[in-house]
């Protein structure tokens, strides 16, 4: 099973930009499923964005166009360069990973995205 670790968060204007990182160590990054989710103040977690083993990737509505997910399967590493970031995008974001076919198990702390309009 592998361990996350997001980083990146911080507090930005709407539409500027940044980049979350998350680091994986464990064995077999390059097999997991891995995801982007996010939980504002009061709200449910929600999906963000995924990449598979394959590098297909998938995003929700709400992010496609500004968001991309992308993973460095040599630094254990998926990404999330998030751009045009607006105030609805301040939440905690977390990393998950998932196995082939199963669901998401395995998640990072968070990391704060607060985005002042």
């Amino acid at each position: 099973q592998v361990q996350l670790v997001e980083s990146g968060g911080g507090l930005v204007q709407a539409g500027g930009s940044l980049r979350l990182s998350c680091a994986a160590s464990g064995r077999s990054f390059s097999n997991y499923r891995m995801g982007w989710f996010r939980q504002a103040p009061g709200k449910e977690r929600e999906f963000v964005a995924t990449v598979k083993w394959s590098d297909s990737t998938a995003y929700a509505d709400s992010v496609k166009g500004r968001f991309t997910i992308s993973r460095d399967n040599a630094k254990n590493t998926v990404y999330l360069q998030m751009n045009s970031l607006k105030s609805e995008d301040t939440a905690v974001y977390y990393c998950a990973a998932a196995l082939p076919d199963r669901q998401y198990d395995t998640w990072g702390r968070g990391t704060q995205v607060t985005v002042s309009s």
